[in-house]
């Protein structure tokens, strides 16, 4: 920055100094205000900190030596008042910038992962936030046991793991609907892969889903449904594991194409269950435990807290009501993947 750009910011500085100093008096209510708005020009110049200072410092040196030395209670006091107001002035217009600019990337995020706004102009934004649409990118969504905000502690130590690791690789980090997002791009895997395991460790337990890769604003849009898809099936179908990636949950989606079609399934392989004892809920979840288990019994005992006996029990009640033998190969399949309907549908939803 050049020297006048800075002399010009202590303006009129040395006059009331001068002028405090040869009454003893502290700085007028006209004189802080000056000097507060000095201060946010200084900073919406982006005028550096240190060097303002520095400057604030030399022109109260530079007084006459006899005011100066005869009247430096007065002087240094005079001095704390004027810098405290042009710091205070400094701050707020730079705490105006920082709201500014996290306004305008709350906008961003919005437009950019909703597929609003003319992709010409999206583009444009885009890139004063460092990515190049143009480009594949790939998007992580982070939930944790309390919601990410604006300026979270939490989502300011990732985003800082972030940079100290890939530098300004045209990373965006953001905070939505108590979210928080990373859009990397989507030949750099190990971005979202750190991101995952910085955002797990912050929260001692949250859960990241990572979209695919895809190419464009539209491909943004699909990556970041891709993510909020993983993580609201890993919460319906009691997946295990802190990170959740959309290409290897596939399947899923694929079974749930056709809705109707899985929830015929569903009912009719395992509506029987409702006639049991307590309802279909206590098979479904025999079910789940032997399939997720290998279609080991003992295993499927001990994550159930129940003998081998009540197991076996359940399963051989399961197969008078459906039909369907679990152990039976010829049968697993059908009755697996209406298990796995059910958790996608969430059956029986309202079961007594």
């Amino acid at each position: 920055m050049d020297r006048e750009a800075m002399d010009s910011h202590v303006t009129g500085y040395a006059e009331i100094l001068r002028s405090a100093c040869a009454t003893g008096r502290r700085l007028t209510r006209a004189e802080l205000e000056s000097r507060r708005a000095q201060g946010e020009r200084a900073a919406e110049a982006g005028l550096a900190w240190r060097a303002l200072i520095r400057d604030h410092l030399a022109a109260a040196r530079d007084l006459p030596p006899h005011l100066a030395s005869g009247s430096t209670e007065h002087l240094l006091a005079a001095v704390e008042q004027a810098v405290d107001a042009f710091a205070e002035g400094y701050e707020r217009a730079q705490h105006h910038a920082i709201r500014q600019e996290e306004a305008a990337r709350r906008e961003f995020i919005d437009d950019l992962l909703h597929g609003r706004s003319d992709l010409g102009r999206l583009a444009e934004r885009a890139e004063r936030f460092g990515l190049r649409l143009a480009q594949a990118y790939a998007v992580a969504v982070a939930t944790g046991p309390e919601p990410y905000g604006d300026g979270d502690r939490v989502a300011r130590r990732i985003e800082d793991s972030l940079l100290a690791r890939f530098g300004n690789r045209r990373i965006l980090l953001a905070t939505k609907d108590g979210r928080l997002i990373c859009v990397a791009p989507g030949d750099e895997p190990e971005v979202l892969t750190h991101f995952a395991k910085q955002a797990y460790a912050a929260t001692d337990g949250g859960r990241v889903g990572i979209g695919r890769s895809h190419q464009g604003a539209g491909g943004v849009v699909r990556s970041y449904e891709e993510a909020r898809n993983a993580l609201d099936l890993a919460e319906r179908m009691g997946l295990d594991g802190p990170v959740l990636r959309a290409a290897d949950l596939l399947v899923y989606p694929v079974l749930t194409r056709d809705r109707q079609a899985m929830a015929d399934l569903v009912e009719s392989v395992l509506g029987p269950l409702a006639e049991a004892r307590g309802g279909a809920r206590p098979l479904i979840d025999t079910l789940m435990a032997y399939f997720d288990s290998g279609c080991v019994a003992t295993e499927a005992a001990r994550r159930l807290s129940l003998s081998v006996r009540a197991l076996t029990y359940r399963l051989e009640r399961i197969h008078s009501l459906t039909g369907a033998d679990p152990a039976d190969p010829l049968h697993r399949y059908t009755l697996q993947t209406a298990v796995i309907g059910a958790r996608l549908l969430g059956w029986p939803a309202n079961e007594s």
